[in-house]
């Protein structure tokens, strides 16, 4: 069954009961774990159930990270899943990291300032289209009939501004569409 993990917003309480299980007093959170994923990694440890088909989630274990406190397993199902997030794409992981942020005291920026060095820079966004992910001032630096592919956009902005600026617009872009779940994620803790 292919679940909706890539859109931003989801309404918890549309989850399928067998992701996810709502009592009066309890939830469950269906999650599998496997010695040996066949995803192209061959990694060892849980995947959220809802997760099983989309090829950007890797298996996660219960380790936690050195920097912060939480494991990815416990990310993806607070911050992400229980959110109301997707569990895959830029976007969503802007909002799940300020619900990390919230949760563990984290700053998300080194996460941010990564994302946008290894993927948006190099015009790739994971869940949708560069310009609808882009902020509206480098939006509108776009020619509006362009047929510019997301790399070319993003070789264009280079050409316009400075990289240095065009990184920190981007991670402030993260900043803003993180802050902008806030809401959400409220509603759909209650």
């Amino acid at each position: 069954m292919n679940y909706p993990t890539r859109n931003s917003y989801i309404d918890v309480e549309q989850y399928p009961q067998d992701i996810l299980k709502i009592g009066n007093d309890f939830i469950q959170v269906w999650a599998t774990y496997k010695k040996v994923w066949d995803d192209g990694f061959g990694a060892r440890g849980w995947k959220l159930n809802s997760t099983i088909c989309d090829p950007e989630i890797i298996a996660s274990t219960r380790e936690t990270g050195q920097r912060i406190n939480t494991s990815v397993f416990i990310h993806n199902i607070l911050d992400h899943f229980l959110s109301g997030f997707g569990v895959s794409g830029h976007r969503s992981e802007a909002m799940a990291l300020i619900q990390l942020s919230n949760r563990t005291g984290s700053n998300p920026r080194p996460d941010y300032e990564q994302m946008v060095r290894e993927d948006i820079i190099n015009g790739n966004v994971n869940g949708e289209d560069l310009l609808t992910f882009l902020p509206e001032n480098l939006r509108a630096m776009v020619p509006s009939d362009t047929e510019m592919t997301d790399k070319e956009i993003i070789v264009f902005l280079k050409e316009s501004l400075s990289e240095k600026y065009l990184i920190e617009s981007l991670v402030e872009n993260f900043f803003a569409l993180g802050k902008s779940g806030e809401n959400h994620a409220s509603e759909s803790w209650n």
